[in-house]
Formats: C-alpha cells, sequence, structure tokens
C-alpha cells in the first residue's frame, strides 16, 4: 500500500502561502489522548491521490496532522471577521479549525482540506477548539445528502474519535470528541474581504484579489485592479445565487448565514445547526438561537443578497461602488434560474425552456407542497420522471393527496413534462417505496445508539442511502 500521496496531490500545492501571511497565523494542532477512525470519504480520497493511504497513515495526517509531503509544512488558522446575525464583529478568525493542506484533484482544481475541533488557536477566545463526535457525525450525513442532491458543497473527508470527554450546553454532556477534516474548494470566507477593509488594508486586499481570480475564476483576470475586482465579485455572486437556488429546491436550511460562513466559491459551508425540511414552510428555523427567524428557510434568498452586498461594501478599498454594484445585478437571475434548474432536475424533468413558463410551475408546485403539507422528499421522489413515476406515486403513502383536486394543476405539469433520464427509475434506490431523508429526528435516531452502544450500523445503512440516491440521481 502506498503511505505518500502521489504527485498531483502534494508537490505545488500550497499556493495559499503566497498570501499566509497576511491572512493566517501558524498554529499547533491539539494532543489528543486517542485517534480512532470512524470515517473516511474513500471516493474523495481517490479523486485528490490519496486513497492509498494505510488507515495508519491516515491517521497520522488527519488526527496527529503530519504534514503532507510536499504541502504545508504548519497548519494555518485563518484571520476574518463577519456579520454575525446583523452585527458585525472584529474578534473572529478559525477558533477550532486550521487550513492543513492544499491539494489538487485529477482535474488540477486547488482544493483545501480544513479541519473542525483540531484543537485551540489564536482566533478560540473561550472555546476549548473541540468538535463533539455528535457534530462530526451530523455533518457527514448533511455534506453527504447535499452532494447526492446535486448541491454545490464542501465534503466531510475524515472523522476520528479523539478520546476527551467534552461538556457542552446544547447536547447531553459529558458527550464525546471528534476532529473532522473537510475538502472545499476554497476555505476564503466573505469575512476575509472584510476583514481587510476594517484595517484599510488596501495592499492586502488586491493580494487577495489576485489569489482569488487566480486559483479560482482566471476568466477574471485583468491588468487593472478595479476591474478584476468588480469581475471577482460578479462570479461570487453567479455562484452563491446558484448554490442558494439548490438549497431551496433541496429543502435545505442553513442555520447560520453569517458572512464568515460563505466562501468565495459558492460552496455550501459551516453548516452547524442545518435543517432539511420535512414539509414545505417557508417560516422553518434550523438553529434555536434564531429567535427572530433571521435566517429562515424563505428567507434565504434575501439573506445571500445582503451577505453579498456587504462582501461588495468591502471590496469599495478597489473598485468604485457603481461598478460593484453592477456586479451584483446577476444574483437574482441566477438564484432564479438555478431554483428552477435544480426543482426540475430533482423531479427528473426537462424545463419548459422559456423562464417564465418555468417560473409559473415552480409558483403552483411549491404553493401546493405548502397547502398541502405533503412531505418533502417524498413528492420529489414520487415524482421523479413526471408521468414515467404515475405508478409509483400512485402507491405512495401520501397517494390521497395526489388524487385530490388541490394537486390537478401540478399533475398536469408533471405528466406533460419530458421524462429527464428515465432508465434511472430502474436502480434500486427507485425500486424502495420510500426515499432517503435527513429530517431532525431521523437523525437523532442514527446518534442515540452510538453514544449508547456504540453502534453504528444506523449510521453506515443511512450513510449507504445516500450513496445509492446520489448514483441514482446522477446531479
Amino acid at each position: 500500500m502506498q503511505n505518500s500521496p502521489p504527485p498531483h496531490a502534494a508537490p505545488s500545492s500550497r499556493p495559499f502561502l503566497r498570501i499566509a501571511e497576511s491572512f493566517a497565523d501558524a498554529v499547533e494542532p491539539a494532543d489528543f489522548p486517542a485517534a480512532l477512525l470512524r470515517w473516511r470519504n474513500q471516493r474523495w480520497a481517490a479523486e485528490t491521490g490519496l486513497g492509498d493511504l494505510t488507515d495508519a497513515a491516515w491517521i497520522a495526517h488527519f488526527a496527529r496532522f503530519s504534514p503532507l509531503p510536499g504541502n504545508l509544512p504548519q497548519p494555518l488558522a485563518m484571520r476574518y471577521h463577519g456579520h454575525q446575525f446583523g452585527t458585525y464583529n472584529p474578534q473572529l478568525g478559525d477558533g477550532r479549525g486550521f487550513l492543513f493542506a492544499q491539494v489538487r484533484d485529477k482535474a488540477g482544481r486547488l482544493l483545501d482540506l480544513g479541519t473542525k475541533g483540531s484543537g485551540q488557536t489564536p482566533w478560540s477566545r473561550q472555546g476549548d477548539g473541540r468538535l463533539t463526535l455528535k457534530g462530526g457525525v451530523r455533518e457527514i450525513l448533511a455534506a453527504s445528502y447535499l452532494e447526492a442532491l446535486g448541491v454545490n458543497t464542501s465534503k466531510a473527508f475524515s472523522l476520528i474519535e479523539t478520546g476527551e470527554q467534552l461538556s457542552r450546553n446544547d447536547e447531553p454532556s459529558p458527550t464525546r470528541s471528534s476532529v473532522l477534516v473537510r475538502l472545499s474548494h476554497s476555505h476564503v470566507r466573505f469575512g476575509t474581504f472584510q476583514r481587510c477593509a476594517w484595517m484599510e488594508d488596501r495592499e492586502s486586499m488586491a493580494r487577495l484579489v489576485d489569489y482569488c481570480v487566480a486559483e479560482f475564476y482566471p476568466d477574471a483576470d485583468d491588468p487593472d485592479m478595479a476591474r478584476k475586482t468588480c469581475k471577482l465579485l460578479e462570479n461570487i455572486a453567479l455562484k452563491t445565487g446558484r448554490m442558494i437556488g439548490q438549497w431551496m429546491a433541496a429543502g435545505f436550511v442553513h442555520g447560520v448565514m453569517n458572512t464568515d460562513n460563505f466562501n468565495i466559491t459558492g460552496e455550501t459551508f459551516d453548516f452547524g445547526p442545518w435543517r432539511f425540511l420535512p414539509v414545505s414552510d417557508p417560516n422553518f428555523t434550523a438553529a434555536y438561537f434564531d429567535s427572530q427567524g433571521l435566517y429562515r428557510f424563505g428567507r434565504q434568498p434575501v439573506q445571500g443578497g445582503w451577505a453579498l452586498q456587504q462582501l461588495a461594501s468591502a471590496m469599495l478599498l478597489l473598485a468604485e461602488a457603481d461598478d460593484l454594484a453592477k456586479s451584483l445585478a446577476p444574483y437574482e437571475e441566477a438564484y432564479r434560474n438555478s431554483f428552477a434548474a435544480h426543482t426540475h432536475a430533482l423531479l427528473g424533468i426537462k424545463p419548459e425552456g422559456d423562464i417564465s413558463a418555468d417560473i409559473t410551475f415552480l409558483q403552483a408546485f411549491y404553493g401546493w407542497m405548502t397547502e398541502s403539507g405533503a412531505n418533502w422528499p417524498q413528492t420529489f421522489f414520487d415524482w421523479f420522471g413526471g408521468a414515467a413515476s404515475e405508478t409509483r406515486a400512485a402507491a405512495s403513502p401520501q397517494a390521497d393527496l395526489y388524487r385530490a383536486a388541490a394537486f390537478g394543476p401540478v399533475r398536469d405539469i408533471l405528466m406533460a413534462r419530458e421524462a429527464v433520464r428515465p432508465e434511472r427509475l430502474a436502480t434500486a434506490y427507485f425500486q424502495k417505496p420510500a426515499p432517503v431523508s435527513l429530517i431532525i429526528e431521523e437523525v437523532e435516531a442514527l446518534w442515540s445508539p452510538i453514544a449508547e452502544a456504540d453502534d453504528w450500523s444506523g449510521f453506515n445503512a443511512k450513510v449507504s442511502h445516500i450513496e445509492e440516491a446520489r448514483v441514482a440521481l446522477a446531479l
């Protein structure tokens, strides 16, 4: 077995070092009393040249944080600011995580390996820098499910139990500890730019723009820094709009849409108290501490636009307000088109092609979903393929809802649309009576056997079912 990464995973895979002096602090990882490998993302390990690591080598890199050969010599805790529930906080940064390594996939795309629960940093404030095992389990489930549903997301890469007992106010304590590694195209946050603006550090902002354009948006390159900044912002706005459109079609509630929880590559990121909708409810809130419903499900598109406005405000160091405002303009159209396209993709039907007709369908479909109280994942599962799935819909637990008159207008459109990838209906996933889902009661039911008897069978079965969905949906 190979214990060192192949060339595409290591040498020259550390471009963040070009700007690290201004944006990160070198830190030491925690020395954990134990390192028990609970999960490794073998599919993505193979994509990044790390798939042949033995379990011992995996633990050495992702629990003890021995540097990958030719990669970052020391972990880097990133510095940033951010708006948290609308209030600006200049005291932020990686408080329980760091950038461990940068790798490239087989296509040459730069990817970051970042941690959660890896110990204290200069930004920990009063925190212990740790992650509960339950928190790590939740992130594996959510990230895997989002990926299966075709949502642009960071990936859970590794979970190792670390042998400590933690006290938390929001779960029974003492509770078990873990360290998570996540894979993301970028860990640069909107708040990274906000920090430069707060410090009025134009030189560092320009270096940050250069880095982001070179590594993530080379088409935005321009010899004029103001134009380059605006082109970068436009690309970020497009990516963010597409991501939030995907969230809304998937019924995903992020929970904490602070500006430090948005990254510049439009990936779902830092989703702590996430939820997936059991039924359509625009007022559904994921975080128990979001008492005002600021980040409720139906408000997510607005909040995404607001976060982009804060990013644009930070970029005033390098470009004019009117030009930056124009760069934000594509956000709403990107969101609308993504929401429409992803709804159709999750239903396995072809869009009309006329966006106004597609929006009319969305209004009818989601209006019915909200009024009827239909189960969100079951409805998409039942009608995947439109008319091709009519037999399955007739046998669904909620078949009575489909026979009601209120569903008539929606049924007519579903039956009239051309099925996309109808051969997918023959897969094992679509032969089951119900889809995989991740409503919170199911997640809690998976955790109880782990906490009480170290029984991971339910978790493993859920992850396998999610993988079946990913392959069947092919999104």
